[in-house]
């Protein structure tokens, strides 16, 4: 009978009978009876040396008493379980599996990594204090997200901790609104979507802060938010941008954002336009929301207008209003801003004017008396020293660090010959200045100021009113050259105009900028596109009729270095302001406007973060008229808006309140009107000068240059060409390059 070769027989077989037992340790596998022979003869053993036979288990347990029993196991369940993961800081205990509890609290990011941005630091606590605190209510850091922190400036992280500090009710108790009044193109957008970002994932408290925010900006600036957001968070949030739609639909889009709740909403940031809220107030006032940005807050200066009352109904206690320019016109708009973000600590609109507006003002004048003055100063560092601590300026200077050079040029152009005489006749006939009462405006001369800032542009402008021999320009249509036609443009027949296409000749043939043209006017930029069909220019064009979405386009193909396009055309008034334009290094200013921040934002368009090429900016004005009044009329508003945000304490008084009445005149004697007032650096001995310093001969054409337009500081090729070429102008002008040691 055929025994069963496999280990365990083979063990029990042995377990079970001493005597097989030694048959066993003798046993050799089976063979054919060839192989049995051959082995008894040799002798040799076919067991393999690896495997052996299993033996049969004989520690069987002990009999134990109960309690020794129960002393084994509670040995066994008193043995901690530990999860087997490297480094793992979790909490261990008695818990059973499957139960979930909550981890320590934490901060969100590493307070302690390199480059860590902390909004928000616990205080110190002593060994014994922390004993007695709950652990399940103590504060944790505030971090801003490293993915943020890594590429804000240092002036940018600055912005973001006084942020904060406001909107937490940390600088000033019982009041979280602010105003973050930077400069243009110091990042304030980045420095929100940060703050918002902090806002809405952490606090001390280990939750967030806010749950929703709202956005609110000029239409234009919409889409670039929702760009902005993007760029910066990498699709980490997903705002909702209302650029456009129905009533219905748009109402539905509100309701549904107003009604999310929760610690992690689904869209928690609306961006939306002040025409379009304003519209739907009632929808966004039956809920509440964590925070509200206003960008663009200067049009918030009158506390009356629908707007400022549509957004102060808003339910919100933390304000933020973004402003590059908080003053424009007077310091009651000022007030209104502060009083917008932080009700209360300026008192009334009443009280802020007996206060600080009138001693202020008074200071201010060239012909205040000495106490007035002191008075004045007073009166200004009291409320410096309350608006400061919710409110943060920084200059562009910073930018000279990160960004090209920039050269801002005023060009001051003479009129022509045909512009002279209808400037004259104008004058003689309408007789502005009756209408003009304690130096300010009426309403019956609005008309005449714009008839004359359109005759400074071009006289085409004022064509039709001398046909239709208006008030002002009766027999005006004789002093037109014989056949002239509004057809074609003929540049030569003003002098920003003569100025404007030599600059843009001289740039299109010497280099590959590109150029911004600004002007207030729709029917200035009509005549741009004139000039540049006849020159044969590529050009692109923004005004109040291009819709929105269209605008983000052309600024998008404009800014693509392989766009063809050589001038873009920008109405001050519908994309002044937040619009980047870096796709182009000069900018020409073709006439002010009358609340300097319009020209401010317009010019910062193109030196802005993203530049790399050196920026020119030209200011035109039409030598001694009213352009040039407007212009005393912004730096007497500069000077005011640096004394008070700027904290400016050498701000000269360079004009008398009594000098601005003289609006309707023309000077036809100067070569500059404004340099003859203000107080130029630039000239030898503080007088004008006909010749160069450097004593070389001027011909007749060149002798209205000024100092201030000393040949050897040109370093504009553009305005050295036009020199060379005898075009009559001045031109003063400001470069970043200078505060930065170049000489």
């Amino acid at each position: 009978q055929r025994r069963s070769l496999a280990p365990s027989q083979l063990a029990k077989r042995k377990a079970g009978d001493e005597d097989e037992e030694e048959e066993e340790e003798d046993w050799q596998p089976p063979t054919s009876r060839k192989r049995q022979k051959a082995a008894g003869e040799t002798g040799e053993c076919y067991r393999s040396p690896f495997r052996k036979p299993l033996a049969q288990l004989t520690n069987r347990p002990q009999c134990l008493d109960s309690s020794q029993h129960e002393a084994f196991i509670r040995s066994i369940l008193s043995k901690p379980f530990k999860v087997p993961i490297p480094n793992y800081k979790g909490p261990l205990g008695l818990r059973s599996l499957g139960v979930k509890r909550a981890g320590l609290r934490g901060p969100l990011h590493d307070p302690f990594e390199e480059g860590a941005l902390v909004l928000y630091e616990p205080p110190v606590l002593s060994a014994h204090d922390q004993l007695k605190i709950d652990k399940d209510k103590a504060p944790v850091h505030v971090v801003v997200d490293p993915v943020l922190s890594r590429v804000l400036r240092p002036h940018q992280r600055e912005g973001v901790k006084f942020l904060w500090d406001c909107v937490t009710s940390r600088r000033i108790p019982g009041s979280h609104g602010c105003i973050m009044a930077d400069e243009m193109g110091l990042g304030k957008t980045l420095q929100c979507i940060t703050l918002m970002w902090t806002l809405l994932r952490q606090s001390p408290d280990c939750k967030p802060e806010i749950d929703k925010a709202v956005v609110v900006s000029p239409s234009s600036l919409v889409r670039n938010w929702y760009n902005e957001v993007e760029k910066w968070l990498g699709g980490r949030i997903q705002p909702l941008a209302i650029d456009g739609g129905s009533k219905d639909e748009i109402d539905r889009k509100l309701a549904g954002f107003m009604n999310q709740r929760g610690l992690r909403v689904p869209s928690p940031i609306l961006i939306i336009s002040y025409e379009t809220f304003r519209l739907h107030a009632e929808v966004l006032q039956r809920g509440s929301v964590g925070l509200v940005i206003c960008d663009e807050g200067h049009r918030l200066k009158n506390s009356e207008n629908q707007t400022y009352q549509a957004l102060n109904g808003l339910n919100t206690p933390r304000r933020v209003l973004i402003s590059g320019t908080p003053i424009q016109n007077d310091l009651l708009e000022y007030f209104s801003l502060v009083h917008f973000v932080n009700s209360g600590i300026l008192g009334t609109a009443q009280e802020f004017k007996r206060h600080f507006e009138m001693p202020i003002l008074k200071g201010r004048d060239a012909d205040a008396s000495e106490d007035e003055r002191h008075k004045g100063e007073e009166r200004l560092k009291e409320l410096i020293s309350i608006v400061n601590r919710c409110l943060i300026r920084r200059t562009s200077d910073i930018l000279s660090k990160y960004l090209p050079v920039k050269i801002e040029q005023v060009v001051c152009c003479r009129l022509t010959p045909l512009q002279t005489e209808l400037y004259k006749n104008f004058l003689k006939q309408a007789k502005p200045v009756e209408e003009l009462k304690e130096g300010k405006i009426s309403v019956s001369s609005l008309s005449s100021i714009t008839s004359l800032k359109k005759l400074c542009n071009h006289p085409a402008l004022i064509y039709d009113k001398c046909v239709e021999e208006e008030e002002g320009f009766m027999g005006a249509l004789g002093l037109f050259p014989s056949g002239y036609s509004t057809k074609s443009l003929e540049p030569q027949l003003s002098g920003k105009m003569l100025v404007l296409d030599y600059i843009l000749a001289v740039t299109k043939s010497t280099s590959n900028d590109k150029v911004v043209l600004v002007s207030n006017y729709t029917q200035t930029l009509d005549l741009f596109e004139k000039l540049c069909r006849n020159r044969r220019y590529l050009y692109v064009r923004l005004d109040g009729t291009m819709s929105i979405k269209k605008r983000a386009k052309i600024v998008e193909r404009f800014n693509s270095p392989s766009s063809p396009e050589f001038i873009f055309m920008l109405s001050s008034k519908a994309g002044g302001c937040g619009l980047n334009l870096i796709g182009a290094n000069r900018l020409v200013m073709f006439d002010p406007d009358w609340n300097p921040a319009n020209d401010e934002q317009a010019m910062a368009r193109v030196w802005r973060d993203g530049q790399r090429k050196m920026c020119y900016i030209y200011r035109l004005l039409s030598t001694g008229t009213i352009e040039e009044k407007i212009f005393q009329r912004q730096t007497h508003k500069k000077a005011l808006s640096s004394c008070v945000v700027d904290e400016e304490q050498d701000v000269e008084r360079h004009f008398s309140l009594g000098e601005l009445k003289e609006l309707f005149t023309l000077n036809e004697t100067t070569t500059s009107d404004t340099h003859d007032k203000i107080k130029c650096r630039r000239c030898v001995n503080g007088h004008q000068v006909r010749a160069p310093p450097d004593g070389s001969d001027c011909t007749s054409d060149l002798s209205q240059w000024q100092h201030c337009a000393d040949k050897r500081r040109l370093q504009d090729s553009v305005l050295k060409a036009a020199w060379d070429a005898a075009v009559t102008f001045t031109f003063y002008h400001h470069s970043h390059e200078e505060q930065r040691g170049i000489p």
